[in-house]
């Protein structure tokens, strides 16, 4: 499994809400991930740890039966410096705005919505799917958490510093055989006897 990419066996955040119980005017959640659900999430993520994870969002309906999630996610995980090896800890802030809809009312592809558009039309982002009447504000607050993640993460003050190359060719590690190559009677001219 990709990072970022998560099936609903392996979900380690779960908070579903039913659309159908949603206020008129909106519903105001506040999560915040446990230290299993962290241990988790770490896992999915590929990270050591996540140290904190909570989520805030706004969940509107709207018509047609589809729904408006706007939000912020924010954490804390210790990834391993791909310089120094060393641990190190980055913080996570991530906004969202996310539409979800029935899934009758989302198109099958991309090339679906160009067809009917046109060619030149621009392809908008297709909403996210309404599974089973609920939507789960842990699962998305989860995949938003991963995509904040670092994929180079480096502990602070440190930078990669390539090797150094010899200033005298005499010096580089390959100058022994460029002597034999170069050598007369050396291996330079001569080939392997055929069969």
């Amino acid at each position: 499994m990709s990072k970022g990419q998560m099936t609903d066996s392996d979900l380690p955040w779960s908070f579903p809400i039913m659309v159908t119980q949603l206020p008129e005017a909106g519903l105001h959640q506040v999560l915040e991930a446990n230290a299993a659900q962290r241990d988790l999430i770490a896992r999915v993520a590929g990270v050591n740890a996540v140290l904190r994870a909570t989520a805030s969002f706004d969940v509107v309906p709207e018509t047609e039966g589809r729904v408006s999630v706007t939000g912020k996610v924010t954490g804390r995980v210790e990834q391993t410096c791909v310089v120094s090896l060393d641990p190190v800890e980055n913080d996570i802030d991530e906004e969202l705005a996310v539409v979800f809809a029935p899934p009758s009312q989302i198109p099958v592809s991309a090339k679906s919505v160009q067809k009917e558009e046109g060619a030149d039309a621009e392809i908008p982002d297709l909403p996210e799917p309404i599974v089973h009447g609920a939507i789960d504000l842990g699962k998305l607050a989860t995949e938003f958490l991963v995509l904040g993640i670092d994929p180079y993460p480096r502990k602070p003050g440190v930078a990669f510093v390539p090797p150094e190359t010899p200033e005298d060719p005499e010096e580089h590690p390959f100058a022994a055989l460029k002597a034999l190559k170069d050598k007369p009677g050396g291996p330079q001219g001569k080939k392997p006897k055929g069969k």
